[in-house]
């Protein structure tokens, strides 16, 4: 039989779990609600200036893929291999946003993941594996390079 500590404990216990409870939808909603935020966020730019959304965001890519052209081109040798470090550590985060994306709905319980979406975090997957190790690869013949020889 038990004792009235166990019962206040098990009270106590059902109180907590379901202030967890309460705080999860809570979290679920505001998490709604920037999803909707995000989504309307383009059309918003689009409906102030009269922009569609798609045209918006494709000259948003077109301008990064000049910037980083001009960037990567405007580098001189002896920054190479230090720079070359830098985007192995950009790729690694981005090998954890697709492992992310390829996992879908099994981390988040709030939303399934589309094939596409899975997909396309396979891909990314694979590409940012490919630039890393190529990374290692380009900077260990660059560091060969400066070694002296014997």
């Amino acid at each position: 039989m038990a004792g009235p500590d166990a019962l206040s404990a098990a009270q106590q216990a059902q109180d907590a779990a379901q202030r967890a409870a309460d705080a999860a939808e809570q979290a679920r909603a505001l998490a709604d609600a920037a999803r909707l935020a995000a989504e309307s966020g383009a059309e918003a730019v689009g409906a102030v200036s009269g922009v569609d959304p798609f045209v918006f965001r494709l000259a948003i890519f077109v301008l990064a893929i000049f910037v980083g052209y001009y960037v990567v081109w405007s580098v001189t040798p002896s920054l190479h291999t230090p720079l070359m470090s830098v985007t192995n550590a950009v790729s690694s985060v981005i090998v954890v946003g697709a492992l992310i994306a390829v996992a879908g709905g099994a981390v988040s319980a709030m939303a399934e993941a589309s094939p596409l979406s899975q997909g396309l975090g396979f891909f990314a997957l694979i590409l940012a594996s490919v630039n890393i190790f190529g990374g290692f690869l380009v900077t260990q013949r660059m560091l060969a390079m400066y070694k002296k020889k014997s």
